[in-house]
């Protein structure tokens, strides 16, 4: 099938409807656009205590006002009104309300995966995360030119997806040059670590590979949390050819399947200091 191009909100992925608030989502591609209708009498801080949620809204709300009023007051004071016809970019923690007696309806393109989260039932699992990337890329394209460099990388997608699926794990999405995948079992992740980096060189290429376990949100296809950060930091620090995993990977496969190289300590970028370690080998 080709790629969603478009999509209507009369068949959202999910309807969230209380206090005088419909709100709506559609997922398309690597997008979540809402679309939120409020009535009169509606604020924030009156009625998300009914939700349990935060007396000032943490989402940052970029977006398009179809109709009504919203005034916003953010935390430092600064109060002003979004008008429809507007466009807005409102930071997080702010509250806001209602102005008159028209509904406020608004289309928010940032913002609507974290509006109203904390109401939504999320699915939160444990999982192996797997990231590929290629290596030099830029080069690549370079040198290859843009039409082979894209067929190229079509191919590489494309194995990359078939290869993830015969380990038993789920391609979540490609990532420019490379992909994000995410298996139910560790030992899965890493087999199909190897097999990929062993097969990148038969295209004309190199890839590198980084996996790490953890706990993080299933949302509409795609995964979200700590975990997936960590292991694309994971992979930042591979080599080329390599596929690098972190300790808590390694701790739960053990050395019953896989040979490792002990790679030590690596400062990883917003994450801190962790402990690596490269698969040399399947047994």
């Amino acid at each position: 099938m080709g790629a969603q191009h478009t999509r209507d909100f009369s068949s959202p992925d999910d309807t969230f409807a209380v206090g005088g608030l419909l709100s709506q989502r559609v997922a398309l591609g690597a997008h979540t656009v809402s679309r939120a209708i409020h009535q009169p009498g509606w604020r924030w801080s009156t009625h998300a205590r009914t939700t349990g949620m935060a007396d000032s809204c943490q989402t940052h709300h970029v977006g398009y006002a179809l109709a009504g009023t919203m005034r916003v007051v953010l935390a430092d004071g600064t109060e002003f009104d979004v008008t429809g016809g507007s466009v807005f970019d409102i930071p997080p923690d702010h509250d806001a309300w209602v102005v008159g007696d028209e509904p406020y309806e608004a289309i928010d393109w940032v913002g609507a995966r974290s509006w109203l989260a904390a109401t939504r039932t999320l699915s939160t699992v444990v999982a192996t995360i797997l990231f590929t990337d290629v290596v030099d890329s830029s080069g690549q394209a370079r040198r290859r030119g843009d039409s082979i460099w894209n067929d190229l990388n079509t191919t590489l997608t494309q194995q990359t997806r078939e290869t993830v699926s015969e380990f038993g794990g789920d391609f979540i999405k490609a990532t420019g040059d490379g992909a994000l995948a995410a298996f139910a079992g560790a030992a899965r992740a890493v087999g199909c670590g190897i097999e990929l980096a062993a097969m990148a060189p038969h295209l004309g290429i190199a890839i590198r590979v980084g996996v790490h376990t953890g706990e993080v949100e299933v949302i509409e296809g795609d995964v979200h949390g700590i975990a997936v950060n960590e292991a694309a930091r994971v992979l930042a620090a591979a080599a080329p050819g390599e596929v690098l995993v972190s300790e808590v990977t390694h701790a739960i496969v053990g050395g019953a399947a896989f040979s490792f190289a002990d790679r030590g300590e690596h400062e990883l970028k917003g994450i801190g200091t962790r402990h690596l370690f490269a698969v040399t080998k399947a047994r």
